[in-house]
């Protein structure tokens, strides 16, 4: 923390972060430079939400009473509910359609202090349907201040119409999917479900085509049980693995070896009610290094907030303050390969960043979901959301 500090950017990148006496002996402003009074506030990174599902149609809000009530994620899944609820609203949705609806998404990602994000595909699980999705994130990454990283998710869930012979759907994802997506340059990232009842046993070679077509692996793993995906994830070089609510001794072991992120959801551990979070004090004594992301989807990730992750890190996972903001940004910001690019604040870097009253502390511990905490979020050196936009 820097007392009396103060940033500066030029041409959406910053020249200077550090105190305010040194900026004044260092830097000369230009007549027309726009200069912020952050005065009684506290400046952190934009934050980098490192695992989303923020492009879907429709929505699960029915699913909600069941799940207060006691019915489990899996039940719900298996009576119809779930993941192939939302895939029947997204292939029936245009790629306009999508698009708009997740716009909003964005937006209030956005007022949440998000200025980098990763965005998944998965819900559409066909061949037009995914790159209708994938394409939807295109456009949003063109026309939207957040930054986005895609990820192609074609085996997030066994479609309907493939139950009886999940072979086949992974021919679909390996021979169709992955080869269409690369050819478009539509996905930097290849990700998979790996979990039991989904794809425990496949991942490896999903990932593994990925990769013979330019598509750097993450994974979906451990969350419900211990399915083997740290190890997978581990295997394949994966520069991440997702969720870990269930990761065993070895999975982290293997996980350190090779230098492979652990991406937290706490929300989504919180909003399925699972009961348990993921081992982040484990994980981060293991030296592997932890980043944090909202999940936001329409079935367990409600929340868009990444201080709200922040939160449930520093309450639910044992993570101090200072390691729960380094994983909302400069760790998030490495497991999508972007660590030279965002997620802190030092000259050179893009000047995104997130501008909050009071002691930043305060924020995520005290005020969370204060409505006027965030005063301002800063995008590529430009004000592009909270009170501060239109002072």
């Amino acid at each position: 923390m820097i007392a009396d500090g103060a940033l500066a950017a030029m041409d959406g990148r910053i020249i200077f972060a550090g105190p305010t006496a040194d900026l004044e002996r260092t830097i000369t402003l230009s007549t027309d430079a726009h200069v912020i009074d952050a005065h009684d506030c506290s400046i952190l990174p934009g934050f980098v939400d490192a695992h989303t599902h923020a492009v879907f149609a429709g929505d699960r809000r029915s699913e909600l009473r069941r799940r207060l009530a006691g019915e489990s994620y899996a039940s719900i899944a298996a009576s119809g509910g779930g993941i192939v609820s939302t895939v029947a609203a997204t292939r029936a949705a245009s790629e306009d359609e999508l698009v708009a609806q997740s716009r909003a998404r964005l937006d209030a990602m956005l007022a949440s202090g998000t200025t980098s994000c990763e965005i998944k595909s998965g819900y559409g699980l066909d061949p037009a349907s995914e790159l209708k999705i994938l394409r939807a994130i295109r456009s949003l990454g063109a026309s939207h201040a957040i930054d986005i990283s895609a990820t192609f998710l074609g085996a997030h869930e066994v479609p309907v119409e493939y139950r009886a012979h999940r072979d086949r759907y992974v021919s679909v994802v390996v021979e169709e999917m992955i080869p269409a997506v690369a050819a478009e340059r539509l996905a930097e990232w290849c990700d998979v479900f790996c979990e039991d009842g989904v794809f425990p046993a496949e991942s490896r070679a999903i990932l593994e085509a990925g990769q013979r077509h330019g598509l750097k692996s993450r994974i979906h793993a451990d969350e419900l049980g211990a399915s083997g995906g740290s190890q997978v994830a581990a295997d394949v070089g994966a520069r991440s693995a997702d969720h870990l609510i269930y990761v065993e001794r070895d999975g982290i072991a293997a996980m350190a070896d090779r230098g492979v992120a652990a991406t937290l959801l706490p929300a989504a551990a919180f909003y399925l009610k699972l009961g348990r979070f993921a081992p982040a004090r484990a994980l981060i004594d293991a030296s592997v290094p932890v980043a944090l992301a909202t999940d936001v989807n329409p079935g367990g990730g409600f929340s868009p907030s990444m201080p709200f992750a922040i939160t449930l890190a520093c309450f639910a996972m044992e993570m101090t303050f200072e390691e729960a903001v380094t994983a909302a940004t400069i760790n998030a910001a490495w497991s999508l390969d972007r660590a030279d690019e965002v997620g802190s604040l030092e000259p050179g870097k893009l000047a995104d960043a997130v501008i909050v009253r009071g002691e930043a502390t305060d924020l995520m511990h005290v005020r969370h979901g204060e409505p006027n905490a965030i005063a301002g979020v800063i995008k590529r050196g430009t004000i592009v959301a909270g009170e501060m936009m239109t002072a």
